[in-house]
C-alpha cells in the first residue's frame, strides 16, 4: 500500500492511497467463488454454476464490492501509519479501479484543528453580585401559591391578576387582520401576554360589557405586516373570575416536596433553592461571559463534520422534547446551526485549554459534585449509589468537574467586573445560552 498526504487547507486533508492490483483481483476471485458455491441459476444445478457465468453475471457488482470494503479498510490501515487522526469520516474519489491495474484513491477528510489559544487577559467577564431578599422569598411564594390557585367567578369590575373570557376582533384601517381575533379567550389581566395596552384597555370591565379599545403594535412586533401599525379592538367580555389562593399549610409545602411544619420552615426550605438557583445563575453567567471571551480571543476552524453531528444531536433533543412526534431529519438544519458551531468551538477551546494545561477531574471535586446534585433529591444517598455504579454517568460529572476547572483557570487571568444585581435579574442574566 502506498500513502501520500496533502494538505489543502488548516483542517483538511486529501490522502491518496495506493493498492495492489493482485491484492484487488484476489479478493474479487475469492467472492466469485464463494458465490459460485451458493447462487442458484435456472438451467444450473446448485454449485455447479460455471465460473465464466458467474462473473458475467455478478462480476461488476462483486468488484464494486471488493474495491468499496478496500478503501474502507486501507484508509483506516492508512491513518495508523500516518498518525493522523480524522474529524470525521471521508469523501472517497476512485482514481484508477480497473481489473488488473493497481487501485487508486483519494481520500479527503477533516482534522482537528491545531488551536493556538489567544491572550486570556483579554476576556471580560461580568459577574453577578446577588442576595436572596426577603421579598423575593414573598413573590416566590405568591408565584408558587398562583400555581395553586382555583378561579372563583365575580361580578365586580376586573382588575388585574384576574382571569378574563373574551371575544375580540381586531382591525387596521377598518379592516381585519389575520390572527387578529379569537372566541372564548382566557387572559390573565396584567401578565403581558398580548401587545402593549390591551390588557390595560379590559381592566375595569365586568361581565357582559363589550369594549372598543384603540392599541398600537410594537415596532419590532414579530409580524413585520403589523409592526407600528396603529390597531382597533372590539372585545367582548363573558366571564370575569378572581384567583382563591391556598392557604399555607402542611397540605400546601407538601405539593412542592417540601415537609414544612409551619410557614417559617417552609419559607426557610423556598430560601434555600432559590440560593442554589442563584449560584447557578451566577455560575451559568460567567461560565457565557468565559465561553465569548474565548471564542472572541483565539481563531478558529471547524471541522463540517463536527458541526454535522452537533446539529443532529440538536435535532433528536428537539424532537424528544416535543414528544417524539416526527423523525429528526425533518428539521431544517440551518435552525441548529449557530447554536451548533458555538458548542462545536466551545467544546475544542475547553478541550484545548485542558491540555495545555493539564488539568485534571480529581476524585474529591467529583465526589464534591455529586453530593451537590444529590443535596437536591428526597433521597440524596440513592443519588449518590447511582452515579458511583454507573460509569457513564459519572464521565459526564468528571466533564462538568473539567469544565468547572477550565472557567476558573480563565478567571484567573481575565478581566473580572463586579456587578451589583437585583435577584431577579442576576436569575435572568444566567439563562443558559442556546
Amino acid at each position: 500500500m502506498q500513502v501520500s498526504v496533502e494538505t489543502t487547507s488548516n483542517i483538511e486533508r486529501r490522502m491518496t492511497i495506493g493498492v495492489p492490483a493482485q491484492e484487488i483481483d484476489q479478493a474479487v476471485q475469492k467472492r466469485l467463488q464463494e458465490t459460485a458455491r451458493t447462487v442458484r441459476l435456472n438451467g444450473f444445478r446448485p454449485g455447479k454454476v460455471p465460473m465464466s457465468v458467474v462473473k458475467r453475471r455478478f462480476g461488476e457488482s462483486v468488484r464494486q464490492e471488493v474495491v468499496g470494503e478496500a478503501m474502507r479498510d486501507n484508509y483506516i490501515k492508512a491513518l495508523q501509519e500516518q498518525d493522523v487522526n480524522p474529524a470525521g469520516w471521508p469523501k472517497f474519489e476512485p482514481k484508477s479501479m480497473e481489473e488488473g491495474k493497481d487501485l487508486e484513491f483519494v481520500a479527503i477528510f477533516e482534522v482537528l484543528p491545531e488551536i493556538e489559544l489567544g491572550d486570556l487577559s483579554k476576556v471580560e467577564v461580568e459577574k453577578p453580585i446577588a442576595e436572596v431578599a426577603d421579598k423575593d422569598i414573598d413573590t416566590m411564594i405568591d408565584n408558587l401559591r398562583g400555581q395553586q390557585a382555583t378561579m372563583k367567578e365575580v361580578k365586580r369590575k376586573s382588575k388585574n391578576k384576574d382571569v378574563v373570557t373574551i371575544d375580540f376582533k381586531g382591525s387596521i384601517d377598518g379592516e381585519e387582520f389575520e390572527g387578529g381575533a379569537a372566541e372564548g379567550h382566557r387572559l390573565t389581566l396584567g401578565s403581558g401576554q398580548m401587545i402593549p395596552g390591551f390588557e390595560k384597555g379590559i381592566v375595569g370591565g365586568k361581565t357582559g360589557e363589550e369594549l372598543e379599545i384603540e392599541v398600537t403594535f410594537p415596532e419590532d412586533y414579530q409580524n413585520e405586516d403589523l409592526a407600528g401599525k396603529p390597531a382597533k379592538f372590539e372585545i367582548k367580555i363573558h366571564k370575569v373570575e378572581e384567583p382563591q389562593l391556598p392557604e399555607l399549610n402542611q397540605e400546601f409545602f407538601q405539593k412542592f416536596g417540601i415537609d414544612a411544619e409551619d410557614e417559617a420552615a417552609f419559607r426557610e426550605e423556598v430560601k434555600k433553592n432559590m440560593e442554589r438557583e442563584l449560584k447557578q445563575a451566577v455560575s451559568n453567567k460567567v461560565k457565557n461571559d468565559v465561553v465569548d471571551g474565548l471564542l472572541a480571543t483565539t481563531e478558529l476552524d471547524i471541522p463540517a463534520a463536527l458541526i454535522d453531528q452537533e446539529i443532529d444531536r440538536l435535532r433528536q433533543d428537539a424532537v424528544q422534547r416535543f414528544g417524539g412526534q416526527v423523525d429528526f431529519q425533518q428539521l431544517p438544519k440551518e435552525i441548529f446551526e449557530d447554536q451548533a458551531k458555538r458548542r462545536v468551538k466551545t467544546g475544542l477551546l475547553f478541550q484545548e485549554v485542558v491540555k495545555k494545561n493539564e488539568l485534571k477531574a480529581e476524585p474529591a471535586q467529583v465526589d464534591e459534585k455529586i453530593q451537590e446534585i444529590a443535596s437536591t433529591y428526597e433521597q440524596p444517598e440513592e443519588v449518590i449509589a447511582h452515579f458511583s455504579s454507573n460509569p457513564d454517568q459519572k464521565a459526564q460529572i468528571e466533564a462538568s468537574v473539567l469544565e468547572d476547572a477550565v472557567v476558573d483557570l480563565v478567571l484567573g487571568q481575565a478581566k473580572v467586573v463586579e456587578k451589583k444585581m437585583k435577584y431577579e435579574e442576576a436569575v435572568q442574566a444566567g439563562q443558559p445560552q442556546r
